[in-house]
């Protein structure tokens, strides 16, 4: 039996995952310019795929174009973060709702926290903590609401990349995880919604408080402080 080869990923993909990695490992941190000639000496490619990354990135909303600036990666702030999961707290737990009333297959979901488990760095941890939300909200059944939760995934990814260089809560988070996929297994598809919103809830408040102290880190975490994160240079 011969067995085809697997796709060889196109250079404009290459390009658009190392720099997303990048973006997420605080390598390429909030703010900072993204020139494409730089770029494309970096990873070894033409201008054509970075700048096909760039604008692919943008409509996710990891990166921001400006007509003056050029390309920079999103900056992260309290606003920001507070309209990423005001979207996630209106869409998801009823996503996740029909989800599990519909009997939908979980099995995604565990696999998730299995890569987020062993993940090699907060990149890696981020977009596995990504995939396992996904898994539980994309077979709703209803196509148009999976796809405005796709909308804002990178950027929640971001939001908890930055989040956790100044309080690293993934494990609080992960143990967060297994109770709502232990709900959502069990069928109790009301108690997973509750659990999911009081997730997603939480982890805004405690990242980004309201208030006047949080007033003073409206810029979000300090950036010098990816230097203690694993996985940041």
């Amino acid at each position: 039996m011969t067995f085809a080869p697997s796709p060889v990923p196109s250079r404009t993909q290459y390009v658009l995952e190392e720099i997303k990695h990048a973006i997420l490992t605080g390598q390429l941190p909030p703010g900072r310019a993204l020139v494409e000639t730089e770029l494309a000496a970096r990873f070894g490619v033409s201008k054509t795929p970075v700048r096909e990354a760039l604008k692919t990135l943008a409509g996710t909303g990891l990166v921001v174009m400006s007509q003056y600036k050029g390309a920079t990666v999103r900056t992260v702030d309290a606003a920001m973060a507070r309209e990423v999961y005001d979207v996630r707290l209106l869409l998801e737990p009823e996503a996740v709702r029909r989800t599990i009333a519909r009997r939908a297959s979980l099995e995604a979901a565990g696999q998730a926290l299995v890569r987020a488990d062993g993940a090699a760095d907060q990149a890696e941890r981020s977009l596995a903590n990504r995939e396992f939300h996904r898994a539980l909200y994309l077979p709703c059944g209803n196509p148009l609401l999976a796809r405005m939760l796709d909308e804002v995934r990178d950027q929640a990814a971001l939001v908890s990349t930055v989040a956790w260089s100044a309080d690293p809560s993934w494990r609080r988070e992960a143990d967060e995880h297994r109770e709502i996929l232990r709900l959502a297994l069990a069928g109790d598809a009301e108690g997973a919604a509750r659990a999911v919103h009081e997730h997603i809830a939480r982890f805004v408040q405690r990242a980004f408080p309201e208030g006047p102290e949080a007033e003073q880190d409206a810029a979000g975490p300090d950036t010098a402080a990816l230097a203690d994160v694993p996985g940041h240079p």
